[in-house]
């Protein structure tokens, strides 16, 4: 029997797409990312390339008491930030930035918003987020760079590049500074997550394909430099493409036409299983759990993905989707996002320390080819065809 905390059945609308929502039982407002007590304003988009009718601007919640909602945005514990703090800027404007992304993808990813719900309603368990990811065009500086500003300037480092040649494809990954956060906190007002950024390789796809590519971020202008703010509203920073340059797209780069129609939005966020109390803190307890309630993980190589060290395991649900209303006006229905379950290992030097003596950097860090190369195809056209079957 599949248990959903929430029903399903209201559906916000736009001009360019439809998307479906979750109402939110008293019982269950720890994730409601357009509660009143979250946010104090909305405004309904009107503009051709918007892609929600609602889009939710997070009020400093240090005017208010209810910090349970999962983006309301807290502030530090001291006003006087601890001495090993590598944070830059003002940490409650950063964390209010988070929270306006994480909004627009549970807004738009229904999923995503009910298995957070699910997972915490066992124990009542805190949800703590390891990384989230963002796709881009790697052309007229809309790749990573243009995602990657606004962490860096806030004290993120960039680590590791990760190469997908098959996918043509590269990514970076960003460690989050090191900062304290308020007991309770949780998702954006818990430990602050990683950054996990890719591009496509523009310049080795097919000329046509380049030639729609180019068209569309010539047309964004300044665009690449609002990134963060596409983001935050939902909002593509170039127009509507056609129903035919989609499919052309889709034909050569699955990842090409998702970034095409969705942009700098948030591609998926990732649960620290390890971080939960219950026994879904084991990555194959939850993903069972998961699957019991009826939820499709996406399967490609094997529904639990490790890395060659077998120190950091993976899995993902297949993504949603979404109407989308074309410039020509064909209205077909487009992958959106998914969310992520990651586990990450004790490294071997420290495997005689307790449960209680382990913490974060006890334990496996970054990100493996090979499991990030099958959790890209989350959104591939296969794997919706298996979850709609």
């Amino acid at each position: 029997m599949r248990i959903i905390p929430a029903s399903m059945s209201t559906f916000y609308s736009a001009p360019s797409i439809r998307i479906k929502s979750s109402s939110i039982s008293p019982s269950l407002s720890y994730f409601s990312s357009s509660s009143s007590a979250s946010f104090s304003s909305s405004f309904q988009a009107d503009s051709r390339n918007f892609i929600c009718l609602k889009t939710f601007f997070p009020r400093n919640s240090m005017s208010h008491q209810n910090n349970r909602h999962f983006s309301s945005v807290s502030a530090p514990v001291s006003s006087d930030r601890p001495q090993n703090s590598s944070f830059k800027g003002g940490e409650s404007f950063f964390r209010s930035i988070l929270a306006s992304m994480e909004a627009i993808y549970l807004t738009r990813n229904p999923t995503a918003k009910s298995i957070l719900e699910l997972v915490h309603s066992v124990d009542n368990e805190q949800i703590y987020y390891d990384h989230f990811a963002f796709r881009t065009f790697g052309v007229n500086g809309h790749g990573i760079d243009s995602m990657a500003r606004i962490f860096l300037d806030f004290g993120y480092v960039q680590r590791e590049e990760l190469r997908f040649p098959a996918k043509k494809l590269k990514a970076f990954w960003f460690s989050p500074p090191k900062v304290q956060f308020s007991d309770g906190g949780a998702g954006v007002n818990g430990p602050l997550p990683r950054i996990f950024i890719s591009e496509l390789l523009v310049d080795e796809l097919s000329p046509q394909a380049q030639e729609i590519i180019r068209k569309y971020t010539d047309v964004s202008g300044n665009g690449n430099k609002h990134a963060t703010l596409a983001s935050c509203l939902g909002s593509l920073t170039w127009e509507k493409p056609s129903y035919s340059e989609f499919q052309q797209l889709a034909s050569e780069s699955e990842y090409a036409a998702w970034t095409l129609v969705n942009g700098y939005a948030l591609n998926h966020v990732t649960i620290s299983t390890h971080r939960l109390k219950s026994n879904l803190r084991s990555i194959k307890s939850l993903n069972q759990f998961i699957e019991e309630n009826g939820y499709k993980l996406n399967s490609e190589g094997g529904v639990l993905k490790v890395s060659p060290d077998g120190l950091l395991l993976q899995s993902s649900t297949v993504a949603d989707s979404v109407s989308f209303q074309f410039a020509d006006g064909i209205e077909k229905s487009v992958p959106c996002s998914y969310i992520e379950f990651a586990e990450r290992l004790v490294l071997p030097e420290y495997k005689n320390l307790s449960e209680k003596e382990v913490k974060e950097f006890h334990r496996r860090d970054g990100f493996e080819v090979g499991n990030a190369d099958k959790i890209f195809e989350s959104t591939s056209s296969d794997q919706l065809t298996r979850r709609a079957a």
